[in-house]
């Protein structure tokens, strides 16, 4: 798969289904990431609040993001994808596509959330995100065990990071 192979489009209630294929299958149930289609549906409708669907050529979901603006804040709440579609450009492409779209939205600051130890923190750093904070057994895995969410923030102009 190449990047030319990803659409990267704005989505809706609609996407919903597809959305969830994506989390249960990204989203290992041992950390306590995932989100519930209830919680995604009930964030929708609210002003500032957007979603990202990522889709390869045939128009099967491979990744999306969850994302909101207010007062010049954008925060990246959920990123995904698919299991078969990691480290092929998917994530990139999605980050990429959210710091631009909170551009247009007037975002000065950018923010997400992580679990220590997501692989995807690489990526995150890749764009300049940088931790700003550390909360203490913030996951509960299914097994009973915490987890610690770090708190990784940029601006959108990579040169004030």
């Amino acid at each position: 798969m190449t990047t030319e192979e990803i659409l990267v489009e704005e989505a809706g209630v609609a996407d919903l289904e597809a959305v969830m294929r994506v989390m249960n299958d990204s989203f290992d149930p041992a950390f306590g990431e995932a989100w519930t289609a209830p919680q995604c549906a009930g964030l929708l409708p609210l002003p500032g609040v957007w979603l990202t669907l990522a889709r390869d050529a045939n128009s099967r979901p491979l990744g999306f993001a969850l994302s909101r603006v207010v007062a010049g804040e954008a925060e990246l709440l959920l990123l995904a994808v698919r299991n078969s579609a990691q480290r092929r450009g998917v994530g990139a492409r999605l980050i990429e596509r959210f710091i631009s779209d909170s551009s247009v939205r007037n975002a000065e600051r950018l923010h997400l959330e992580v679990r220590d130890g997501n692989h995807a923190i690489a990526l995150y750093k890749r764009y300049g995100f940088g931790e700003v904070g550390r909360r203490k057994n913030y996951y509960s895995g299914s097994s009973g065990e915490r987890f610690d969410a770090l708190t990784l923030a940029r601006s959108t102009d990579i040169r004030r990071t």
